[in-house]
């Protein structure tokens, strides 16, 4: 039997009392409440990202999720942890002995303390990942960069979503949010190392922890 569609209004709902997000859902209908509610608007490569965060949560808790629910993960994912990196503030300006280049210097505290780290680059976003891996010992590089307003006016805020690969492992984001688009693009570079850093521990954890014995068979 075919499919027959349906208008939501033909049963007095819209297209947003419909939507439900649990473990079964796809990137769409999250990218589509994160947009509509919260004004962010995802890649493509971080939709299916953070559908993977979402699809955990909801076969931890069974539950569906609201909107609000998905904001909350969303900045408890890419916006609320601030170790072990943390962006303070930054000063640039063109270098005078490279035409095109930009020289950058950044105050970050690591671990709770603070640092004074400098780089160069073609901006202040390849800078500053030229600043963290001097400084730091880290091996980041930049994929891909997004960037759009939320709000207008003297209210507008700046979304960055940078996707970065780390040690040459698989890539993912940080995000990043101020008034200063420049601020929310560093701040996004640091969400992504610090993800990075989390989900290598995590990997290390997993590896470190005991396999469970089989049990000895018994003799004939």
């Amino acid at each position: 039997m075919p499919y027959l569609p349906i208008d939501p209004a033909d049963l007095g709902r819209n297209y947003e009392a419909v939507i439900r997000v649990n473990s079964q859902s796809g990137k769409g209908g999250i990218a589509y409440l994160l947009e509509k509610d919260h004004g962010l608007r995802l890649p493509r490569r971080l939709q299916v990202e953070f559908s993977q965060a979402v699809q955990a949560i909801a076969d931890s808790t069974g539950k569906e999720l609201t909107s609000a629910d998905l904001w909350a993960a969303f900045a408890a994912e890419y916006l609320q942890p601030k170790q072990p990196f943390q962006f303070v503030e930054h000063r640039s300006a063109p270098d005078s002995h490279a035409s095109g280049t930009c020289k950058l210097t950044a105050t970050i505290r690591e671990r709770g303390r603070e640092r004074l780290i400098s780089g160069k680059g073609n901006g202040p976003i390849d800078a500053f990942t030229d600043a963290l891996n001097r400084h730091c010992g880290l091996d980041v590089r930049v994929v891909d960069y997004h960037e759009h307003a939320i709000g207008v006016g003297a209210s507008a805020n700046a979304v960055s979503y940078v996707e970065i690969r780390m040690d040459d492992r698989v890539s993912l984001f940080g995000v990043g949010m101020d008034s200063n688009i420049v601020t929310a693009s560093l701040n996004a570079v640091i969400s992504a190392v610090n993800r990075a850093l989390r989900q290598s521990e995590d990997a290390g954890e997993r590896r470190s922890e005991p396999k469970p014995r089989m049990a000895e068979r018994k003799a004939g």
